[in-house]
């Protein structure tokens, strides 16, 4: 996950003001000097024991808890949240004023960001709120930008039709405290459908998401790709939902036509179809050839499958295998074959333009 720029830190402890926060809260402040005290809200304190300093924007309580520090420690220890949790509300929601300039509000509240789930809705609904809530982060992150960048993925028609997204790590911000029954019932049916671990983490934190969305709409399987390079040793770089794999990518490809170009994963599924290539599907992986994906040729008709599998020794010997049961399902089949030791995505990169690179190995 990307870290939070060292000056936005200091731009927010010199711009959001101490006072204002303790008076959103309700905490009568009476000026003492060039001090500023209150009953602190942090412990049942009988006499006035904060202290605020507006000229160095910060608190400090001299009685029973003996808490302190900036605006952020404040947020943070007020709503009980991370550091990053904390920033990312004032960050979002608070207005840059300079804390020395800012009169004294009244009717004010410590910022929640918006609701990203409802908690009401079913199980569908709320997958479709969390791709939602993906995409708008995708869109909003410039490293997740750059990634795809990197990947040679720049069509933002493509992150549209397939509701590519970002796992940045701050879905939970604004749902209800887990400490309370919300809160608490919203993550049990997250961690359910597989979007949260038992740990409380995120599944795909610091992923590229891409849902696999049937044609009627149901979100049936999500897969991520970490974008982080120099992750800690044993970190997995793919995702899945966890449990067997659903649904085909792309399956309105197999509606369209009669010819179908399979790729090995979604990342060289998504390289063929931002290079015009629109007939065009994955696998999930090398043994990620499902019964979804047989029911689905079945069903569309799909008359012959051009494998784009890796041209490596793993990516060779699933294509045969597969090529043997196509074959048997009345479906002719073709091996694309890159260069040795590459991909789709590997060879479009480096063979450029891919609309005639991948045009001349596939037709």
């Amino acid at each position: 996950m990307a870290r939070i720029p060292e000056n936005e830190v200091e731009r927010l402890k010199k711009e959001i003001s101490v006072q204002r926060l303790a008076e959103a809260r309700g905490i009568k402040l009476t000026r003492q000097g060039a001090n500023l005290l209150g009953r602190c809200p942090f412990h049942d304190d009988k006499t006035p024991s904060l202290v605020i300093t507006p000229a160095k924007n910060l608190w400090h309580c001299m009685g029973a808890c003996s808490m302190g520090g900036t605006a952020i420690d404040w947020v943070m220890k007020a709503e009980g949240i991370s550091f990053r949790h904390a920033v990312e509300l004032l960050r979002k929601d608070h207005l840059p004023l300079a804390a020395s300039a800012i009169p004294p509000v009244k009717k004010c509240t410590v910022p929640k960001l918006p609701a990203p789930l409802t908690v009401e809705a079913g199980d569908r609904e709320l997958l479709l709120e969390v791709v939602g809530f993906y995409q708008s982060a995708l869109t909003q992150s410039p490293e997740a930008m750059r990634y795809l960048e990197t990947r040679g993925l720049r069509s933002s028609e493509m992150v549209e039709r397939f509701r590519l997204g970002f796992a940045n790590r701050t879905l939970g911000y604004g749902l209800e405290a887990k400490n309370r029954a919300g809160g608490a019932a919203v993550r049990g049916r997250l961690q359910r459908l597989g979007i949260y671990r038992e740990s409380g983490h995120e599944h795909f934190n610091g992923s590229l998401v891409v849902p696999v969305i049937n044609p009627a709409g149901d979100v049936l399987e999500m897969y991520g790709r970490k974008i982080t390079p120099n992750l800690r040793e044993g970190t997995p770089n793919h995702l899945y939902l966890p449990g067997g794999h659903r649904g085909v990518w792309n399956e309105e490809a197999l509606i369209a036509s009669k010819e179908i170009i399979l790729c090995e994963a979604l990342i060289d599924a998504l390289t063929f179809w931002a290079a015009g290539f629109r007939n065009v599907t994955a696998s999930y992986g090398t043994n990620g050839f499902t019964a979804d994906h047989r029911a689905a040729l079945e069903r569309h008709g799909t008359k012959r499958v051009y494998i784009a599998y890796d041209r490596d020794e793993a990516g060779d010997k699933a294509a045969a295998t597969l090529a043997e049961e196509l074959i048997e399902m009345g479906i002719d089949c073709y091996r694309v074959e890159f260069p040795k030791g590459m991909d789709a995505n590997a060879y479009a990169l480096k063979v450029t333009p891919a609309s005639k690179s991948l045009g001349r190995i596939y037709i």
